[in-house]
């Protein structure tokens, strides 16, 4: 538990910097708010295209190997950010990160259904909650190093939007090789650190868990268990939730009716949004011993939504404090929503998460539309979408999760 919760640190700390590249990205390449959440959209759908690969590979190869794997997979993404920021260009800055989620989709897939049959299955909610704490960590302490070490150095030449547009061509071209090489030296360190990470845990001797070993032909399939397929929806609608208020958090702390704060100073609340998330799941983790997945999950629902409607209705540290604290009620739905999607599916287990871990493109598809939504009505009334997804997720809690019910598909 302890090794593979430094996993689960690791993927928690590169996917949250995606939030500090957004408002940088669209800052060095002047783009608008469709544009910039393709850095989301190249991300996550990676996890819907590795995923059925990654679950392969895991039957293949084991857990242990499949980690490994993707590990080493992530380091070369985060490598390949070099380049990118040396040319600069902003679609070479998508495939470092298509990359890197690759292996960060192969990470999943073989970390999350580890941790939960690594147990008693009644206690699989509350594992799964405990090294998604450390998961938050990782959120957690990556804004501020990513405000530091990105937008800080990158503050020290700032130049307003009608500036960058009055540049020339090599004007312009210098200035964005010199914003751009702030992401270098980060993600250097983060792939060396990734790779010595995949040597310890190579050396590591994990307990062996032999679901990879089931070769037969089965039956059953997954889209027939109706608690599976409607737990793939609040993955989706869940991820695409979290993300979405992540990645515009920056920006929208930033407007002169919320925040009024630099850029700098809006990501460093990010801290705060992440951290609310790992509190939750270390209490959640607790809780969960004694209150059922679903009753908690609809609760933190529920006051999600609420939270999210307070702050389209309102200005101001009102609307500012309101979504930074949703944070703490995201904290237990990716681990509940998971362990009880795969909840008796036995031999298929594998197979239902390599479904689960697909879900996560709701990390492209929701940013990506709330996106639109800011640049037609507003950034402001654009968060009407995470109260949308948060309100399936109250519905999957009381009424989509209750039973194995087979669909007829």
């Amino acid at each position: 538990m302890a090794m593979v919760s430094t996993l689960f640190f690791a993927w928690g700390f590169l996917t949250c910097l995606n939030d500090i590249l957004i408002p940088h990205l669209k800052s060095i390449f002047d783009l608008n708010y469709k544009e910039v959440m393709l850095v989301q959209f190249a991300f996550f759908t990676s996890y819907f295209i590795f995923s059925m690969p990654s679950g392969k590979i895991v039957e293949r190869i084991g857990y242990k190997r499949s980690m490994v794997t993707g590990l080493l997979t992530m380091a070369t993404g985060a490598v390949l950010f070099v380049p990118a920021a040396s040319v600069p260009s902003f679609p070479l800055f998508l495939t470092a990160l298509i990359v890197l989620a690759a292996g960060m989709t192969v990470l999943q897939t073989s970390a999350n259904p580890y941790v939960a049959i690594l147990g008693p299955p009644q206690t699989a909610s509350s594992r799964l909650n405990l090294t998604q704490a450390f998961n938050s960590l990782g959120t957690t302490l990556a804004p501020r190093f990513g405000s530091w070490l990105i937008l800080g150095a990158a503050a020290a030449a700032p130049l307003s939007l009608e500036m960058i547009r009055s540049l020339s061509a090599d004007q312009l071209h210098a200035y964005r090789l010199q914003q751009a090489a702030t992401v270098k030296m980060p993600y250097i360190g983060l792939s060396v650190a990734l790779f010595v990470l995949a040597l310890i845990v190579g050396k590591f001797k994990l307990p062996v868990i032999a679901y990879a070993e089931s070769h037969g032909e089965v039956a059953d399939s997954i889209w027939h268990h109706r608690r599976l397929v409607l737990g793939a929806v609040g993955i989706f609608v869940y991820v695409g939730a979290e993300v979405a208020i992540g990645s515009l958090m920056t920006n929208y702390l930033n407007q002169k009716e919320i925040g009024n704060l630099s850029y700098q100073d809006a990501a460093n609340y990010l801290q705060y949004y992440w951290g609310g998330a790992m509190v939750g799941r270390f209490v959640g983790s607790g809780l969960l011993q004694k209150i059922r997945a679903q009753k908690l999950l609809a609760i933190n629902a529920a006051v999600a939504a609420l939270l999210v409607t307070v702050s389209v209705l309102t200005l101001g540290h009102v609307a500012m404090w309101s979504l930074i604290l949703v944070g703490l009620f995201n904290s237990i739905m990716f681990p509940s929503i998971f362990t009880i999607a795969i909840e008796g599916l036995g031999p298929l287990t594998g197979k239902g998460s390599g479904l689960l871990v697909a879900a996560i493109v709701g990390g492209a598809v929701i940013p990506e539309l709330q996106g639109v939504l800011a640049d037609h009505i507003g950034l402001h009334r654009a968060f009407v979408l995470p109260i949308v997804c948060y309100g399936y997720i109250m519905f999957y809690a009381l009424k989509g999760s209750s039973g194995r019910k087979l669909l007829n598909v």
